[in-house]
């Protein structure tokens, strides 16, 4: 499948004018139209609602325009915490799930009235010390050990990663809660990333139905929802398979049927923590051409650089790449396309096929709306790139600046040294 870019080299053009590249840009009508899509595909279960996961795009304009669309926010730190309240999600609007977690996270997570996720079962005595008392509903993350699967195929190892408890550590858990004053309760998990399969959310969703079953009947806990976190991925290439969220929502459905309501179970919601399945597809790095290089290979170098998508260079992850104005002509050059760090691992893509490229050509990288920006950094000097939001009547708007030198240098102590220029 083709996979087509948001922005025009018109557009572009007209963006660039004001706000130079690099730069992500977020486009505005798609977000929206995918939100609606998921709270469709859900509508069958009332008390569905989708908190979308802050770490992905932490910026407030992107969190605002979310909580319109009836999501709420993922947290799982102080300063997220902070964000999410500045947007106006208060409450149970708030979901926080966070792990090694700082007292003064936990405090501002119970302060705030979110849903609070615990990881490992020594964080109820934890978070009964921090906050004087327990919340009327807590959320206990569950890990199966071993590994997950669908069919034969292994699609990660739970056993390995670092998050959740164990099923008795959760059942001895509920009981100190309730004893503490604890109600309701709800249960995560996330057992695979970015899959590109139909039948992961409904299995992992028959997984915890089973597990609500087994723990009510264990302690007579009341099971108030099941977050199904997030893992509903994204066709990065072309040739990849895309969810259809509507199939997702009503394989869950049917898992709920089959499982919870014979049990008289019927009023658990569902939960997600989407991120990358909301936002992803929605973003894209723009960058301007600077340099080639003709040697062992043909290099393309753009203003761009791992610093503002860290992605490739940390494990290797695919990009699709547009060249605008250039969608139609033929993919008859090989390029290793590049950003400008001290890096060799600063390659946005290796050995693509591509058309022509000349200096100052706009090239799109698509697919960077959630885990882009957000995991930018200043290695060798580096100033983060600012953000965009394409709004739906054509028009744009700044939703981030670019960094400037005096940002990089602020927090040092410069009060022995001479910065000027």
């Amino acid at each position: 499948m083709e996979k087509i870019s948001f922005l025009t080299l018109e557009k572009a053009r007209e963006i660039i004018k004001s706000i130079p590249t690099p730069f992500h840009i977020y486009d505005e009508n798609g977000i929206r139209e995918n939100a609606r899509a998921l709270k469709a595909a859900f509508a069958w279960n009332p008390g569905f609602k989708e908190y979308f996961a802050v770490k992905a795009t932490p910026n407030p304009y992107i969190l605002q325009l979310l909580l319109e669309e009836g999501c709420g926010c993922d947290c799982s730190s102080y300063t997220e915490l902070m964000l999410a309240k500045a947007v106006g999600a208060t409450g149970k609007d708030i979901m926080f799930s966070s792990n090694v977690t700082p007292e003064k996270d936990m405090r501002k997570a119970y302060e705030l009235g979110a849903y609070i996720n615990l990881d490992d079962s020594t964080h109820v005595e934890f978070l009964h010390r921090v906050a004087g008392a327990v919340p009327e509903t807590v959320c206990l993350r569950y890990n199966p050990g071993g590994s997950f699967s669908l069919g034969n195929t292994i699609m990660d190892m739970p056993g390995h990663a670092k998050y959740g408890m164990t099923e008795d550590q959760m059942a001895n858990a509920m009981v100190r809660l309730m004893k503490l004053g604890t109600k309701h309760f709800g249960i995560h998990a996330f057992l695979a990333s970015n899959t590109t399969t139909n039948e992961y959310y409904p299995e992992l969703a028959a997984n915890l139905f089973r597990l609500a079953v087994r723990l009510h009947k264990a302690t007579g806990a009341h099971i108030a929802f099941v977050n199904l976190s997030g893992g509903v991925g994204v066709d990065y290439r072309p040739e990849q398979p895309k969810c259809d969220i509507a199939a997702i929502g009503e394989g869950v459905r049917q898992q709920y049927e089959s499982i919870l309501t014979p049990e008289g179970m019927d009023d658990i919601a569902i939960f997600t923590e989407l991120g990358r399945f909301m936002l992803a597809p929605y973003g894209h790095l723009v960058s301007t051409v600077l340099h080639q290089k003709h040697i062992y290979r043909e290099y393309i170098g753009l203003d761009a650089c791992a610093a503002d998508l860290m992605r490739p260079a940390m494990y290797g992850a695919y990009h699709h790449i547009t060249v605008l104005g250039k969608e139609d002509a033929v993919l008859d050059h090989v390029y290793d396309v590049t950003g400008g760090l001290c890096e060799n691992n600063d390659k946005f893509a290796i050995e693509r096929s591509l058309p022509q490229i000349d200096i100052g050509d706009i090239l799109v990288l698509h697919d960077t709306g959630a885990h882009g920006h957000s995991m930018g950094y200043n290695y060798n000097g580096k100033l983060r790139s600012a953000e965009v939001l394409l709004r739906t009547d054509g028009s744009f708007k700044l939703i981030r600046r670019a960094e400037k030198p005096a940002d990089y240098f602020a927090t040092l102590d410069f009060s022995e040294f001479d910065l000027s220029e």
